[in-house]
């Protein structure tokens, strides 16, 4: 199986979620989890981009889209989504992000 570099989101802020108020910050969600997949798959390349939700990048419009989404529908945050697809809210499971990298071909 051919690995596909993943593009690995965290939209978060920099308020803490209310619902998430003993959980570390978004931004420290983002790092933690960077460090925690190179760790996992070291030497298979992967991207990492964090995602204000309360300011998105005006180029990206699929970005902004899923920014407005999380507040709209009220989504704890940070929310982790690998290729389109949401594998965390709140507090993040590995085991989640890590099943979902293993479908395009990442292995430890």
């Amino acid at each position: 199986m051919t690995l596909k570099q993943v593009e690995i989101c965290v939209y978060g802020a920099d308020v803490i979620c209310p619902s998430c108020v003993h959980l570390p910050s978004s931004k420290e969600t983002y790092e933690w989890l960077e460090a925690a997949i190179k760790r996992k798959y070291p030497n298979q390349p992967f991207s990492m981009t964090y995602i204000d939700i309360f300011n998105p990048p005006e180029e990206d419009e699929e970005k902004k889209a899923f920014a407005k989404k999380v507040l709209e529908e009220d989504l704890f945050y940070p929310v982790v989504v690998i290729e389109g697809v949401i594998v965390g809210e709140g507090n993040p499971k590995l085991k989640a992000i890590y099943a979902e990298m293993e479908k395009y071909g990442y292995r430890w």
